[in-house]
């Protein structure tokens, strides 16, 4: 049996492309072996062209050790100066506390100071007040005693004398304190208010009824009357008046008065006297 054409075509077709691979094959390894090896070559060259030396190594080297060192004491500093900072923040933190502590107290150091300054103030009003209330008072009293010195008897008047001396004018009176004036008004009244309740005999010049004078005893009866008799037995009444006394014979008393005054020498025994009384 023979075979078909195609099939003898396909024979003669078929071995050549296997022929054609098998005659590039050999072209092919070979360029790839010279390539392969010009890549090596190149690839061994490279490095060795590249490669610092011992000397680049070792300085390169120093100085990343040397950088590595700057950087760890920065950041030893930075951590100390950080609590440096830390510290100083806490302590100026803690004194500005103080400070503001101190502030709030002086503040109200400040507020109790002018209330109790609000105090002093309403206080010495009060003082000025009560010190024009006692300066009035003192100043009518030192008039109102003027005007009794002129009715005093005699003897009363030269007891009270040194402290009416001591009494301020108008023009004194700012150097003499209130204190003082009260004092001595208070002594003048002291004095007058004895003298008002006892019965005293004092010798004295008086003018009697003739227009003579004579040294006669007076017996003062406190304040308000006073009886005298001559040696030679004239007798007489006195009553203060606001210019001083006012003597008048009283030649009807003789007898009242003389046993009056026995009574009061321890001459005569104790006993009720009627003398001339005038009350006003």
């Amino acid at each position: 049996m023979h075979p078909s054409p195609h099939a003898a075509a396909a024979r003669r077709s078929g071995p050549r492309f296997p022929t054609f691979i098998r005659c590039a094959a050999p072209v092919i390894a070979a360029s790839a072996a010279f390539a392969s090896s010009s890549a090596m070559a190149q690839a061994a060259e490279a490095p060795a062209s590249k490669a610092p030396s011992l000397e680049e190594t070792r300085i390169t080297l120093g100085k990343w050790i040397e950088t590595q060192q700057i950087i760890s004491k920065e950041r030893n500093d930075w951590q100390q100066a950080k609590e440096i900072l830390r510290g100083r923040i806490e302590l100026v933190g803690k004194e500005v506390s103080v400070l503001r502590d101190r502030i709030v107290q002086s503040e109200m150091a400040v507020k109790e100071s002018d209330k109790k300054r609000d105090d002093l103030n309403a206080q010495n009003d009060q003082l000025k007040a009560v010190q024009a209330e006692l300066l009035a008072a003192v100043s009518g009293m030192e008039d109102e005693i003027r005007k009794l010195a002129k009715m005093m008897p005699q003897p009363v008047s030269e007891r009270i004398e040194p402290l009416l001396q001591r009494m301020p004018t108008e023009s004194s009176a700012s150097r003499v304190s209130i204190a003082e004036r009260f004092q001595n008004v208070l002594g003048i009244l002291n004095e007058l208010n004895k003298a008002n309740s006892e019965i005293s005999v004092a010798y004295e010049i008086r003018t009697l009824g003739d227009g003579s004078t004579s040294e006669v005893q007076v017996i003062y009866v406190g304040l308000a009357q006073a009886y005298y008799i001559s040696p030679r037995g004239e007798v007489g009444v006195g009553e203060p008046g606001d210019d001083g006394w006012k003597w008048r014979p009283e030649p009807g008393a003789r007898r009242a008065i003389m046993l009056a005054l026995e009574v009061i020498e321890g001459k005569h025994a104790p006993t009720f006297v009627n003398v001339p009384l005038r009350i006003r």
